[in-house]
């Protein structure tokens, strides 16, 4: 830049570019309604130079707050065609505003930074004691579709760049300290952390989190559904006991129970009374409530799903201990890596769509089993759909092939959900085979959140959920 530019300029330039520039991000919440209004709360420069490197965070009229990392041009300094993409607009006085993560050189200047620690204005980096965090990296941007963003740092570090910002505690932020603390279970430790000051409106909040990269083959989720494709089409040695991914789903089970007692040691943990078992089950049906209005699909089945509900709240009531802890929160094949050593389960923010309140809050470790189990179901229906050419949910019934195919498909899920149950319970978690009611309750309750998610992000992926929610409201049925 040739000249500084001051805060109220830059302030003033974001109210005007970025409302337009924001529905289109993957990460805005509200992408569809009216383009907000912006109010930048906070603007710190902190790398000066052309291009410089900003960080804002704006309060949308949407009642959200956002965080963006900025690149500023000077009008002097064309933005290169590999950045083309990354323009949010043009000030007043001719210089480029663009997304700042998109450029290798100010996502290596944002390293620094965390390297140096210390705070920059009301924004403080942090370096986790003893970590080793080498610079001049080369810098990439995951371009995965994700509510945050990521930056990978070579093949040593990745920093998640959190968007919808929460004030208070991280929740992943806790728990990453937490495994490291408990130092026996694989996981991508915490190398440094971005903060506001407390004193900002809201309080002190984690803008940023950077770790060690995870050397792996690739997620779960894009081996199970390979896996899951080679045994539909008969190509995999068999589909049980052995074969089609369940030695894999086995030591997943087990990677998790251990990652639920590292956590247990470290965090708290309580046994509910039957009060608040009670209070969960509120929580339970208020979700499904909510659901019914949205999902018009799930009407014939409110009645059986309130009654798995119940049940959990029976079970408990009759003297069933249900003990709560921290959780994962979202996990899922998409969340855990296959590294050199097995399992590595990684994001574990939570829920996107949960408050952080909620996210923190002692779960039941069946929570997390449930919904590893419903994502074998996903991955089993998205490999046929990609066998059959179809988009996932849809295959014909009138198609006789299609349906051999398919009892192939929930064959594969079936084995995979025991194998994964079967390791779990080996390490020393409860075996979720063991707790049909309680298990019944928290796969119904991931159920109808995917079909609330699918409804409206990804419609033709609703018959997935609709197909779990009819199995087991009718099981519900059966058990009376």
């Amino acid at each position: 830049m040739t000249e500084p530019r001051t805060e109220l300029d830059v302030a003033a330039e974001l109210r005007r570019l970025l409302p337009a520039w924001l529905g289109t991000r993957r990460w805005f919440a509200d992408k569809g309604a009216e383009a907000p209004t912006v109010e930048p709360v906070l603007v710190e420069v902190l790398a000066e130079g052309d291009p410089a490197l900003l960080l804002a965070v704006v309060h949308t009229g949407h009642d959200e707050w956002y965080q963006l990392l900025i690149g500023v041009r000077s009008p002097g300094s064309p933005l290169p065609e590999a950045l083309a993409a990354a323009r949010i607009g043009r000030t007043a006085d001719g210089a480029i505003l663009y997304e700042a993560l998109a450029d290798p050189e100010l996502a290596g200047r944002l390293l620094d930074r965390i390297a140096e620690g210390g705070p920059v204005g009301a924004v403080r980096f942090h370096r986790t004691p003893g970590a080793e965090i080498p610079t001049g990296l080369p810098a990439a941007l995951v371009t995965a579709e994700q509510s945050n963003s990521s930056l990978a740092y070579g093949d040593r570090m990745m920093l998640k760049v959190l968007r919808l910002l929460v004030p208070g505690p991280n929740p992943e932020l806790e728990m990453l300290a937490a495994l490291e603390r408990a130092g026996d279970v694989p996981s991508a430790a915490p190398l440094g952390w971005i903060q506001t000051s407390p004193d900002l409106p809201g309080g002190e909040t984690t803008l940023g989190i950077l770790q060690e990269f995870v050397p792996n083959r690739g997620d779960g989720w894009a081996i199970a559904v390979e896996e899951a494709r080679a045994c539909i089409v008969g190509e995999c040695e068999s589909i049980a006991p052995v074969g089609g991914f369940t030695e894999e789903a086995y030591a997943l089970g087990r990677a998790t129970a251990q990652v639920h007692a590292a956590l247990a040691r470290q965090l708290d943990t309580r046994t509910l009374t039957a009060a608040q078992a009670d209070e969960l089950v509120a929580t339970l049906t208020e979700r499904l409530d909510h659901a019914l209005d949205e999902v018009p699909e799930l009407l014939p089945h409110g009645r059986a799903l309130r009654g798995a509900y119940r049940d959990l709240g029976e079970v408990v009531r009759r003297g069933h201990p249900l003990h709560v802890q921290r959780v994962h929160g979202d996990l899922h094949l998409g969340q855990v890596l296959r590294g050199k050593e097995g399992w590595v389960l990684i994001d574990f923010e939570g829920e996107p769509g949960h408050s952080v309140a909620e996210r923190r809050r002692l779960q039941p470790a069946l929570r997390d089993v449930a919904a590893m189990l419903r994502s074998f179901d996903y991955a089993a229906h998205h490999a046929l759909a990609g066998v059959l050419g179809l988009p996932p949910g849809e295959q014909s019934p009138k198609d006789l092939r299609g349906t051999r195919l398919a009892r192939r498909a929930s064959a594969w899920a079936v084995h995979n959900r025991r194998a994964y149950s079967a390791g779990y319970s080996e390490a020393g978690g409860a075996d979720p085979r063991t707790e049909p009611v309680l298990l019944r309750a928290f796969e119904a309750d991931k159920a109808v959140y995917e079909a609330l998610y699918e409804t409206h992000n990804r419609p033709q992926w609703l018959a997935i959920p609709l197909a779990a929610v009819r199995r087991l409201a009718a099981a519900r049925r059966v058990a009376g």
